[in-house]
């Protein structure tokens, strides 16, 4: 009568499968998808395109619904937003990247908002 046990395998000689997944190797003893010294640590350019999108989107809509209104409001509206984006985006962890990035995130948040400036100057 044939031996119906699956042999029995040595976690420090042989990779053990689950399925498709190993779930532990003979050189560490811990699944391959857990990497103990690793966490989440977003970039520094996650926080910056974050802001340029999101700077993007209020300038058009700042321009949009204030269409109708005067150009200095528009312009101030628009600065409030591009502060308060800036700063919003330094409080999420952009203070701690290098200083290539905070200058680039000014450049980048002042040129979108002359823009606008430039679009509403028409209306002053």
């Amino acid at each position: 009568m044939p031996d119906d046990k699956p042999p029995r395998l040595d976690p420090d000689e042989d990779d053990i499968m689950a399925g498709d997944r190993r779930i532990s190797r003979p050189d560490s003893r811990m699944p391959d998808w857990y990497i103990p010294d690793a966490s989440y640590r977003p970039i520094p350019i996650s926080w910056f395109a974050a802001a340029v999108l999101i700077q993007a989107i209020a300038m058009y809509a700042i321009f949009i619904a204030l269409n109708a209104k005067s150009g200095w409001l528009i312009i101030a509206v628009a600065g409030l937003a591009s502060l308060a984006i800036y700063f919003w985006s330094m409080d999420r962890g952009l203070k701690s990247a290098g200083f290539g990035w905070k200058i680039a995130l000014i450049t980048v948040l002042a040129l979108q908002f002359l823009l606008v400036a430039f679009g509403a100057s028409a209306r002053l």
